[in-house]
Order: C-alpha cells, then structure tokens, then sequence
C-alpha cells in the first residue's frame, strides 16, 4: 500500500531565502528527507555521501534536511543556523525543534532518509548512513518510471544560498602551542590550518589553499581539519615532519613540517572506515578523526566515527585499534569490550592516564595503559546515551555535560573540560569525584589549552580564541534532561526483535564464511532488559522485558546496534565471486519504552539498504 508523504512542519526554514516550502510546491521533484542533528557523526557522513547524489541528479532531485535535535542545544535556533553553516549543508533545511515532522515520519534513528516520489507518495526509508548506492538506484527508476509518464519536473530547485560569512577563523576546532609562544589553530570551515601569535589574534601565516580536498605538498588541501598534536623532537626528525593533524571528512591523517608548511598524508586513504575493526588489529582506511595525541609513545586518535580509539606510530606510519568494539554507548571495562561514542578530545595527565571527551555520552573517560586493578576503560563523568544536563556535583551519580569536545590537564592534575552545549568550561577533580564549573557563557566552546594560570578556549561558535582565568570554580545546577522523543509502549515479558535489512540491488548477504549479521542488545536501566542482552549474530531475537507489576522498571531505553554485510554480485549465478567488493550497514537506535500490559510484543526496526 502507498503512503500519502505527511506535509512538513516544523519552526521556520532555512536556505530558502526566508520562504516556507510545503510538499504541494515540490510535486513533480524526487524528494530526500534526511533527518539529522548536528551532534550526530553519522549525520555528518550522510551529509557528505549526499553531495554527489546532489549534484548528479540536480535537475530533479530535492533534498530537505529535517533537523531534529537530540540535545538542548541543539534547539537553539542560531546553533542551528550556525550548524547548518558550519557544515556546508547546500539544500533547503526544515528546523524542527519539537520532532513534528520526525514524529510524522516514525523516524527512529539518527540519520534516517526518506524518499518521496514525484506524486508525493513514500517510496523508501532507510535508517543509518551508507546508503549513497542504493539510493542512486532508486532515485535513476523513479527518473525513468516518472519521465516517462510526464509527472517529472526538471529544473532548479528551491535552494537559496544565504550570505557568505566574513571573519578571520570559521568555526576553530582545537590550538597546540607551538616553540616559539605561538599557537596553531585548525580553522575548520576554511579548511586551514592557522598559526597564531600570542595575542591569539595576528596570523604568522596560513597552511592551505583554503579550498575543501585532499592534496598534499607545499599548498596543500584540508577538509574540516580539527585534531593536533606536536611530537616529541627526536619522533619528528626520524618521521620527516612535526605536527599530526586529524583531518575529519578527508578520514586521514596528515603530517605538517612546520619549517615550510609542507604536509603529507601519513594515514588514511581518503575513505572512510566501513568494516569492523578489532582493537589490535591495524587498519589502512580511518573513519572521522577528530583529536590526536601523544601517549605511551604513540599518536592516540580519537576515531569518532567508528566510536573507537586508535593508535598511530609515526615511524612506522601503521595505525592499530587501540579501544572499543565500534559499539556507540558507554560501557567500561578491557579496551576490546569498552563502548565509546564519538570521542572528540584527548588529553594525558602527569600519571600518564588518557582523558576522553566522549561527546555522545556527554561523559569524560579514563583510559589506563596497563591497569593493576580494575578496568582499563572507566568512566568519570557521564551515565549514558541519552542523559546530560548542566549539574555540578558528585560523577558520576551527580554532575551532568552537554556533549564535551575537549579536555585538558591543569596544573594540580584536575581535568579541565570543553563542555561545548553548555557553553562553558568545567572541571573534574579524580580525588573527590566532583564537577565544578570554571567559565560560563562561552559560544560552543570546542578545545581548551592550559597556559600558565590562564585557559586558552577555542570559542569555536565565535570563530576566536579568547583567555579565561582559572578560577576556584562555583557550583552550578541547570537541571538534568533526557532525549526528548516520544515513547514506544511495549508488553512487559517475551519481545520479538526483527531488524528488516534488504541489500541494495546487485548485492546479496554473503553466508560463505558464516552469518555477516552481527546484533547487540542492552538497555538503560539494565534491569529493564532481563533476558536477551549481549552481541550475536543475526538479525532477530527474543528479549524478556522487565515486569513492572513484579516490582521492575516501568519505562527506560531500550538500546539496538546493528551490522551487516553485502557482497556485490560478481561470480556465477549472481554470487559473490573471490574478489567481490563487500560493504558494511550499520545502526545503533536508542529507543524510549513504556512498558505496558497488552501493548506488543514486537517490534520491528528497518535497516533497508534500497
């Protein structure tokens, strides 16, 4: 049966020269839902996959991003506007702060696309990324079914691009200190990378062309630079060059010799990461880098993109899973059992623990080389997925983030971080487990350097650096929030599970070498989820939710990660041949539940692939 697409509702629109767009107005144009948040990396790839499909099917395709907020933050119309801004979002944008047109389309997950036919009518929704093939399938029969009954209309879309911005940095990323008293600073949005002097204001110089790519030598490319660590003199003279930057969308790692500004890509392919990466296993593609640092003699990297973290060795350029199971969530324990979600910023104490900015979990996490008690993998400040909030207090029961993208060491070892949806600075002290906040009122803050008894604060919704005293600290109680979303009422007891995946056309499930599903299960509280938990292949299975009546929780988030592989048909009888190209799908879905006496007893999540 075909579904009338629901109109599109939301606050305002963006990118369309102040006019407000209806689905009456597209008819005659393939329309792409694509419902995002700008917290989301998995949005951000989604946002880069779609540019080709963009530009090869201008004429006739429409794509409307629907930005749905997971943080409070988020909901801020200027963090919007500026999101939309800082990550090139070239298409009309519906904001949709209170989940209006999400709700109308059942979307579940970040990133979900959806794809409405000339007529008007859905044709597909996908949840997740890596949907780039599939979708150009669809969209070239629907270009044929519907020019040639007539009902497709060719021509420019609505997208009117706004003003070009004009101030020296665009959207900053993270500052290292450099010999000398200056600072390098990745400009993000200009794709450079700029060194500062002491005023944090006059440029010494810029490296890059400023033009968005991967291009190494003298002028080089950057695409959203952000992470960057200066290594130890006698590593850099064995390595050829000085500085290791975290070039995100390129998905590598470059090399910058700072007595020329010549830059080398050290690693990474230019592609992102779609296979499952075991911690000691070393890989040749990177999936979103994001912050770097220098730690038990290796370059460690916050890989955001698969919710990992890795290593890199300058001198032998191999880089090696150092933590996490590409699992998004928070879980502590040995680094091949640990889940991260989305590092963002690294830092190592005069102990020689590694401190992460786990920015999905709003949390700040430990890591420890060779433990001698406990996990190698803790948490200090966060409690999950979906709870954050502005709070000083005990950690981790107490205090509560907003999606952190920095830390850094101060000097009597507490750690100070970038706690960049609240726009402000806090710190964490190990000794007595408490959160105070130093610095308030700041524009997403996104990096902090400590420089004697200052912080320099990288005020990336500012576009500047700007110094902060630090100071004793004052307690801070905004409130606590949890992920605004409606809930899925669920029968307590037996639940069937089902993951409804279709590969694209010209693939097929490749079973040769066992089952290429891979399911995990949990929930917060656990106690919610009483039978069922764990990873397994496959892509269904039975759970037992919690009784309330029997005294278990009555509502909570139940918490679904999904993997699969498709091969490409390239053998006999449209099998998978030896050399056949295979491709990863994956999701995570952080669903709220009720739990409710004669509500069902399944629930079906769709990971379609066309």
């Amino acid at each position: 049966m075909r579904v009338r697409a629901p109109e599109l509702r939301g606050r305002r629109w963006l990118n369309t020269g102040g006019e407000d767009l209806s689905l009456a107005q597209l008819r005659g144009k393939i329309v792409l839902l694509d419902f995002w948040t700008f917290c989301c990396v998995n949005c951000l790839h989604v946002l880069d996959e779609l540019r080709p499909l963009e530009e090869r099917f201008a004429d006739v395709l429409v794509t409307v991003g629907v930005h749905s907020p997971k943080f409070v933050h988020e909901a801020d119309p200027a963090a919007v506007e500026a999101a939309v801004e800082r990550y090139a979002v070239h298409h009309p944008v519906l904001d949709d702060p209170d989940l209006a047109t999400w709700d109308a389309y059942a979307a579940r997950a970040w990133p979900t696309l959806v794809v409405i036919d000339p007529r008007g009518y859905v044709v597909g929704q996908l949840a997740g990324e890596g949907h780039a093939h599939g979708l150009g399938v669809l969209i070239e029969q629907l270009v044929a079914t519907h020019g040639a009954d007539g009902t497709l209309h060719r021509g420019d879309g609505p997208y009117v691009a706004p003003p070009e911005p004009d101030t020296a940095l665009r959207f900053p990323g993270k500052v290292i200190a450099l010999p000398g008293g200056t600072f390098l600073v990745s400009d993000t949005a200009h794709h450079q990378l700029v060194e500062l002097d002491a005023d944090l204001v006059t440029e010494r110089r810029r490296i890059g062309s400023g033009e968005r790519g991967l291009l190494d030598g003298p002028d080089p490319r950057f695409s959203e630079p952000q992470g960057l660590v200066a290594l130890p003199a006698d590593v850099a003279a064995e390595a050829g060059y000085d500085v290791v930057v975290a070039d995100s969308v390129n998905h590598a790692l470059r090399g910058l010799r700072l007595a020329d500004g010549n830059v080398t890509t050290v690693a990474g392919t230019g592609e992102q990461l779609r296979e499952r990466i075991e911690v000691g296993t070393p890989g040749t593609e990177l999936s979103t880098p994001w912050d770097v640092a220098w730690w038990d003699g290796r370059v460690v990297v916050a890989m955001a993109g698969s919710h990992q973290l890795w290593s890199f060795d300058p001198r032998t350029g191999v880089a090696t899973v150092l933590a996490g199971t590409t699992n998004e969530g928070l879980r502590d324990g040995a680094p091949g059992e640990a889940f991260f979600a989305q590092p963002s910023g690294l830092a190592v104490d005069g102990a020689g623990a590694l401190w992460v900015a786990d920015s999905e979990t709003s949390a700040v996490r430990s890591v420890v080389a060779a433990p001698l008690v406990g996990a190698a993998v803790s948490t200090a400040v966060g409690q999950g997925l979906f709870d954050f909030g502005f709070r000083d207090g005990a950690a981790p029961a107490e205090a509560l983030l907003q999606h952190p993208l920095g830390v850094a060491v101060l000097p009597d070892g507490s750690i100070a971080i970038a706690d960049t949806y609240n726009g402000a600075v806090r710190r964490y002290a190990p000794e007595s487990r408490e959160v105070t906040t130093l610095a308030r009122d700041l524009h997403e803050p996104s990096d902090v350097l400590v420089e004697g008894p200052d912080l320099i604060v990288v005020e990336s919704a500012a576009h500047r650096l700007v110094r902060v005293p630090i100071p004793a600290g004052a307690r801070v109680d905004a409130g606590a929030h949890r992920v605004r979303r409606s809930r899925t009422d669920l029968s307590p007891g037996v639940l069937d599970l089902t993951i409804s995946f279709t590969p694209p056309t010209g693939q097929h499930l490749d079973d040769r070498f066992g089952d290429p599903t891979s399911l995990t299960v949990a929930a917060s509280p656990p106690e919610l989820l009483q039978d069922g938990a764990g990873t397994a292949p496959g892509l269904a299975r039975s759970l037992r939710l919690a009784d309330p009546v029997a005294g278990g929780p009555a509502e909570g988030v139940l918490q679904v990660s999904v993997a699969a592989a498709a091969c490409d048909h390239d053998g006999e009888d449209g099998e998978a041949g030896i050399f056949a190209a295979c491709h990863r799908y994956q999701q995570d879905w952080g669903i709220p539940v009720r739990l409710v006496p004669g509500a069902p007893a399944e629930l079906v999540l769709d990971l379609r692939a066309v």
